[in-house]
């Protein structure tokens, strides 16, 4: 229990460290893309921590499995260099023992990886994308800040409002100016006459109001005036209003996860009989045997010399993970489109590549045996 306890503890730490250093990566490329669109209006900065937290068993999902398989090769390569799996291995402990201890390590990651995949990732998914549209659903005016300018209609219009209520649908002080083509309804004369007017529009209060009938939203400004003319010119058309009324433009973006299914709970997916669900469930499912396959397969690729250096198997190891992963992600789209060459196609890849971690161990087996022999020999 003791080599046990000190070959898990090392396992685990360098797996914690890993993908602590790999979700901070991609946790900040993600961020950086959120405070883009918080910064242009599109999202609230207040929403921002809570959709990184939404979307954290997502990642998770996908890092963890990662950062075991550099884990193990970080924590064995050194026992390796340091010489301390050869004293283990001379105290009688064989290479099977040390797969069982490393599947007692992975079964753990596998089951935490599982409660991700199949009930906290989905959930997270689905209320990241339900904050996100309803970030991304509301309009420009929505989106003010007092006392500053913001473009309206993709840069086509400005304007400012002296204070906001906090539920952002009161104004006070607003201000509005759009440069837009010439309304020929408008006789301002021709002479001077351009291809753009000039509508400035002013009001003591606004709000946004929705019309029960259709649902569209209408900003309602009270108590202003409204200029109209060709920049440049003296001859403008101002009118003074009490209530003034203007419909507010749907947003032209929308929210559309990559699968549909990804937000989708468990249970709903095995409800359904889709080629779309059935990928999904396959997927979630397969991502703990995922994390098992990539523990056995670090058990040999950690193997090293020490005239190797401790980082010499690291990159092709990496990219075996990759291919797998790849191998896997090609898999679900096949059942999703409905070509599956095979019935249990997803499960045929982790077969595969468990088979290949078996010949990995005939192959280092062999190799060592092979080396014993000349060592007598030499004698």
């Amino acid at each position: 229990m003791i080599i046990f306890r000190y070959l898990a503890r090392e396992v685990l730490s360098s797996m914690f460290a890993v993908s602590l250093v790999l979700l901070l990566i991609i946790i900040s490329a993600r961020f950086v893309n959120y405070l883009a669109e918080a910064a242009a209006g599109k999202l609230d900065a207040g929403v921002l921590l809570t959709l990184m937290a939404y979307r954290l068993p997502a990642y998770l999902e996908l890092i963890l499995p990662l950062g075991l398989f550099i884990g193990i090769l970080f924590a064995y390569g050194r026992l390796y260099l340091d010489s301390e799996m050869t004293v283990l291995h001379a105290c009688g402990m064989s290479q099977r023992r040390l797969v069982v201890y490393t599947a007692s390590s992975s079964l753990v990651v596998a089951m935490l990886v599982g409660m991700f995949s199949l009930y906290l990732g989905p959930e997270g998914v689905r209320a990241s994308e339900s904050l996100l549209a309803e970030q991304r659903n509301r309009t420009d005016f929505e989106t003010l800040k007092p006392e500053r300018f913001h473009n309206l209609d993709g840069g086509t219009g400005t304007s400012y409002a002296e204070s906001i209520s906090e539920d952002k649908k009161q104004l006070r002080n607003v201000f509005m100016a759009k440069v837009s083509p010439l309304d020929p309804s408008v006789d301002i004369g021709d002479a001077g006459r351009s291809e753009v007017d000039l509508a400035v529009l002013t009001a003591e209060s606004g709000e946004t109001v929705i019309d029960p009938e259709s649902g569209r939203k209408y900003l309602l400004l009270k108590n202003g005036r409204r200029y109209i003319g060709i920049p440049g010119d003296l001859d403008y058309r101002v009118v003074s209003f009490s209530h003034y009324s203007q419909i507010l433009p749907e947003p032209d973006y929308a929210v559309k996860p990559k699968r549909f299914t990804d937000g989708l709970t468990t249970e709903k997916l095995l409800q359904q009989n889709t080629n779309e669900a059935k990928a999904a469930l396959q997927w979630r499912l397969s991502m703990p045997v995922l994390v098992m396959v990539v523990g056995f397969l670090a058990v040999p690729l950690s193997r090293t010399q020490a005239r190797q250096g401790r980082y010499a198997k690291m990159l092709p190891a990496i990219v075996l993970y990759m291919v797998y992963l790849v191998c896997v992600n090609a898999a679900r789209g096949l059942i999703e489109d409905g070509k599956e060459p095979l019935p249990g196609s997803l499960w045929l890849v982790h077969l595969c590549f468990f088979v290949f971690g078996m010949m990995l161990f005939s192959d280092f087996r062999a190799l060592f045996r092979f080396k014993s022999k000349n060592r007598g020999v030499a004698k």
